[in-house]
C-alpha cells in the first residue's frame, strides 16, 4: 500500500494562540491550541461551541452525533437504535457527506464517500478538548468542502501533574463502556505523556445490532516558552453487526426491534441468521503536531499527518444471482443453477496522511492568516464470494477489484479587521483543486455489457470559495452581523459509479447569506439567525436507475434551503438555568422531475428529502452543591422520505426527551468522583429519526402510483449509568 502525504501550509488559518499557561516547577508552558477553522465571537458566522466541561458532562460512550444532539438545526439517528455503533446526523437537513469534519485542523472524512463513520474512532469523545459546529458554509477548512455545516474538533490539552480517569458505564441492551487514561504530568521540565484505553460494547436496541468497539488515544508531548512538539496516536477496532435495513410499517407493528439483515431463507421461510453479517474494521490515526509563537505578533503551526484503515464487511446473501457476481451459472447434479444462497465479502484498504501548517499575524487592529493544504487518498476495493450453498466446494473467487487516487490541496487568506470600535470586518478567500481517479472492475452488475461495471475515471475540479461579513457590536451586550459565502463540492464515489454511461454529474455550487443579533449577559443569551442556501447543481437522486440498477443522482440546476433559528438561553438563578433552540426553515427544489419506472412526472416544487421544517429543542438545568439534573427535549417535524414529497412516503414527527442526573464528590486525595444515570427516551415515544423509501407504477400515470416506504426504529425508554473517578 502506498503511503499518502499531504502537504498543508496555514499561515495560521486562524491558528488560534489558546493561551492555557501552566506553572510546574517554576516553568511556564504556553500550548497552542490549533483550531485554524474556528469562528471567534465576533466572526460573523452562526456556529456553537461546546467545552471540554461539558463533553465530560455527556460522556456515556454514545457517539459524537448524541453529543451534538442538542444543537440547533441537528437530528440524530442510529441503525442500533442506541446512539452506539452506526449514528449519524444531519444540520439544517444535510447529510454526512456534507458536512465537513476535523480534528486539530486534519480531515476525518473519508476521501471517496465524504462521511464520517464514527464507530471507526470509537469513545473519541473521551479525548476531546472543545467542539464547534459551524452552521452553513462556514470558514475556509481543508479536506472535503463544507455544503452545511463543519464540525471542528480539538484534542484535549495534556495535563500539566500526574493524573488519571478511570470510568465505567452500564445500561439498557447490555450496553457497557470501560475506559482508563493517564497523565504522566510535567517531566524533566518540558516533557508530558497521556495515554487512553477504552472498550465499548452494547447488543444494540435492534435485534443483533451488536457492537464491539476497542479504541486507544496516545500523546507524547515536548514544550518549552514559545514551542510544543505533540505526537498524537488514536483509533480503535470496530466490529458491529449490521442493522442498516429498514423495517416497512407492517414489521414495525408485529416487532419494531426486528432485524431483517443476515436472515437465512430456505424454501421461503427464515430458517436462521448468519452470526457473522458484520463490518469489521481497524482505523488508525496519527498526527505530529509541531507549534511556535515567534514573537507578539506572528506564530505558526504545523501538522503531519497519516491515517491507515483497513477492513471488511460480510453479507449473507439469498437467492442471488450469480451472473451479477460475475459467476457463470454453474452444474449441480444436472441441473444448471443461476441462483443460490452465498457468502460475500467485501473489503477495502487505504492510506491517507499530509502535513497541515498554519501561521498569522496579530497587529493591534489586524488579523492576518494565510494558508495551504494538500493531500493524497490511497484506496483499493474488492469482494470475494466465499461460499455458495449449493455448490459447497465451489470456493472463492474474487469478483471485483478497483483502485482510487485523490489530490487535495488549497490554499486560503483571511483577514479579520476592526475597523472601529464595534465594527469587524472577516474576509476569507479559498482556492482548491481536486484530482480524483478510479480505474478497475465495480461490485454492480452493468446491464448494458453483461459483465461488471468497469471504471475509469479521472475528474479534475477547480474551486474558488469567498467569504465576506461584517460583525457591529452596537451597544453594550448586543451585536448584528451579516456574511455571504460560496461553498462547491465535488461528487462523491457513488456520483461516479452509479451512472448511465457517460454521463457524469458535475459539482455542487452554493451562495450562503445569512444575518444575524445576539444579546449576551451574564444572564441571558438570545441569537436570531436568518440564512438562504442557494444551490446551483445540487446532487440529489431523481428515482430513475443507473445501467447498474442503482438509483441515480442526477445534477438539478436550482434548489435552496432557507430559514431562522432562534436560541435562547437564561440563568434564572444560581443553581437554575434554562433554554432552548427552534429553527424554521423551508427546503425546496425547484421544478423537480421524477422519475417513477422510467416516467418522468413534473412536481414543480418539491420538498428536498429529509429535511424537516421545524426543529427544535429545550433545556431544564438544576445544579446545586454537586448535585444536577437536566431534561432536555427536542422535536423533529414531519420529513419526506423521497424528493417528489409524496404525503405516503414521509417519516411522522416525533418528540423525545432524556434526563440526565448526576452528583460529583470531591474529597482530599481524589480529584472528584462522579456518580451520573441518563434516561434516554424519558417518555417512552415509539419514534423513528430515518427511513426511506420509493414508488412504482401500477398503469401511466400518477394516480395508478404505489409507494413501498422503510424505517428505523429508536429505543424507546431506556437507562445508562456511570461512574467516572479523576485522581
Amino acid at each position: 500500500m502506498t503511503v499518502a502525504l499531504c502537504a498543508t501550509f496555514a499561515a495560521r488559518a486562524e491558528a488560534k494562540e489558546s493561551r492555557n499557561i501552566i506553572q510546574n516547577d517554576s516553568v511556564a508552558i504556553q500550548q497552542i491550541e490549533v483550531v485554524a477553522t474556528r469562528a471567534k465571537s465576533n466572526t460573523p458566522i452562526a456556529h456553537s461551541n461546546l467545552s471540554r466541561e461539558e463533553i465530560e458532562e455527556r460522556n456515556y460512550g454514545e457517539d459524537i452525533p448524541s453529543l451534538l444532539s442538542h444543537l440547533p438545526s441537528v437530528v440524530i439517528s442510529s441503525e442500533s437504535g442506541t446512539g452506539i455503533g452506526s449514528t449519524s446526523f444531519r444540520v439544517r437537513g444535510t447529510d454526512a457527506t456534507r458536512i465537513n469534519v476535523t480534528l486539530n485542523g486534519v480531515p476525518m472524512n473519508d476521501a471517496e464517500t465524504h462521511s464520517v463513520y464514527w464507530y471507526d474512532t470509537p469513545d473519541l469523545v473521551s479525548s476531546l478538548g472543545s467542539v464547534q459546529l459551524q452552521r452553513g458554509v462556514g470558514t475556509s477548512t481543508a479536506g472535503t468542502g463544507a455544503f452545511g455545516a463543519s464540525l471542528n474538533m480539538t484534542s484535549a490539552p495534556m495535563a500539566s501533574k500526574f493524573s488519571g480517569r478511570a470510568s465505567l458505564s452500564y445500561g439498557s441492551f447490555n450496553t457497557a463502556k470501560q475506559e482508563i487514561a493517564l497523565s504522566s504530568g510535567l517531566l524533566g521540565g518540558h516533557w508530558a505523556i497521556d495515554g487512553r484505553l477504552s472498550h465499548l460494547s452494547s447488543d444494540g436496541y435492534v435485534e443483533r445490532a451488536s457492537s464491539n468497539l476497542s479504541s486507544y488515544m496516545l500523546q507524547a508531548g515536548y514544550y518549552n516558552a514559545r514551542t510544543s512538539v505533540k505526537l498524537l496516536s488514536f483509533g480503535g477496532v470496530a466490529k458491529v453487526y449490521l442493522a442498516y435495513t429498514g423495517l416497512s410499517a407492517e414489521q414495525m407493528a408485529e416487532n419494531r426491534r426486528y432485524n431483517p439483515e443476515g436472515e437465512i431463507v430456505i424454501d421461503g421461510n427464515v430458517v436462521g441468521f448468519y452470526d457473522d453479517h458484520t463490518d469489521n474494521y481497524t482505523q488508525i490515526n496519527n498526527q505530529l503536531i509541531v507549534s511556535h509563537i515567534f514573537n507578539d505578533k506572528w506564530s505558526l503551526n504545523a501538522t503531519a499527518h497519516y491515517t491507515y484503515g483497513n477492513g471488511y464487511y460480510r453479507n449473507y446473501k439469498n437467492d442471488a444471482w450469480l451472473p451479477g457476481y460475475g459467476i457463470t451459472p454453474i452444474e449441480v447434479g444436472g441441473a444448471l443453477v443461476e441462483s443460490t444462497n452465498l457468502l460475500r465479502k467485501k473489503i477495502m484498504g487505504n492510506n491517507f496522511g499530509g502535513l497541515v501548517a498554519s501561521a498569522s499575524y496579530t497587529a493591534e487592529r489586524v488579523m492576518v492568516t494565510m494558508g495551504a493544504s494538500a493531500s493524497l487518498y490511497d484506496g483499493v476495493h474488492y469482494g470475494e464470494i466465499s461460499g455458495l450453498v449449493e455448490a459447497p466446494d465451489f470456493g472463492t473467487a474474487e469478483y471485483y477489484r478497483n483502485s482510487t487516487t485523490k489530490w487535495d490541496a488549497s490554499c486560503f487568506a483571511k483577514v479579520d479587521w476592526l475597523i472601529t470600535k464595534g465594527l469587524n470586518l472577516y474576509a476569507d478567500v479559498q482556492y482548491r483543486h481536486i484530482t480524483h481517479r478510479i480505474s478497475g472492475v465495480n461490485d454492480n452488475f452493468d446491464d448494458t455489457t453483461g459483465a461488471m461495471q468497469r471504471l475509469d475515471i479521472n475528474r479534475r475540479y477547480n474551486f474558488f470559495n469567498p467569504k465576506l461579513g461584517l460583525h457591529y457590536s452596537f451597544a453594550r451586550d448586543h451585536a448584528i452581523y451579516a456574511s455571504a459565502a460560496v461553498g462547491q463540492k465535488e461528487p462523491t464515489r457513488n456520483n461516479f459509479t452509479d451512472i448511465r454511461e457517460g454521463e457524469y454529474p458535475t459539482s455542487e455550487k452554493m451562495l450562503d447569506v445569512e444575518a444575524g443579533y445576539t444579546y449576551n449577559t451574564k444572564v441571558v443569551s438570545l441569537g436570531v439567525n436568518f440564512y438562504y442556501m442557494f444551490y446551483r447543481d445540487q446532487l440529489v437522486q431523481t428515482g430513475e436507475l443507473s445501467d447498474t440498477g442503482e438509483l441515480l443522482s442526477r445534477n438539478v440546476p436550482d434548489s435552496y434551503r432557507r430559514g431562522v433559528e432562534l436560541t435562547l438561553s437564561a440563568n434564572a438563578t444560581k443553581w437554575f438555568s434554562l433554554g432552548g433552540n427552534l429553527t424554521l426553515s423551508q427546503n425546496h427544489i425547484k421544478n423537480y422531475v421524477d422519475y417513477i419506472d422510467g416516467v418522468a412526472f413534473e412536481r414543480g416544487c418539491t420538498t428536498i428529502a429529509y429535511s424537516p421544517s421545524v426543529i427544535a429543542g429545550t433545556f431544564f438545568d438544576f445544579h446545586t452543591h454537586g448535585f444536577a439534573a437536566r431534561l432536555s427535549t427536542r422535536y423533529v417535524s414531519k420529513q419526506y422520505l423521497t424528493n417528489g414529497q409524496y404525503e405516503d412516503l414521509t417519516l411522522p414527527r416525533y418528540c423525545v426527551s432524556d434526563l440526565d442526573i448526576s452528583y460529583t464528590l470531591h474529597t482530599k486525595r481524589i480529584e472528584k468522583v462522579r456518580f451520573g444515570v441518563k434516561i434516554g427516551n424519558l417518555f417512552n415515544a415509539k419514534y423513528c429519526a430515518s427511513g426511506y423509501g420509493g414508488s412504482w407504477l401500477e398503469g401511466a400515470t400518477l394516480a395508478d402510483r404505489g409507494s413501498w416506504a422503510c424505517y428505523f426504529p429508536q429505543a424507546t425508554i431506556s437507562a445508562l449509568g456511570n461512574v467516572t473517578v479523576n485522581f
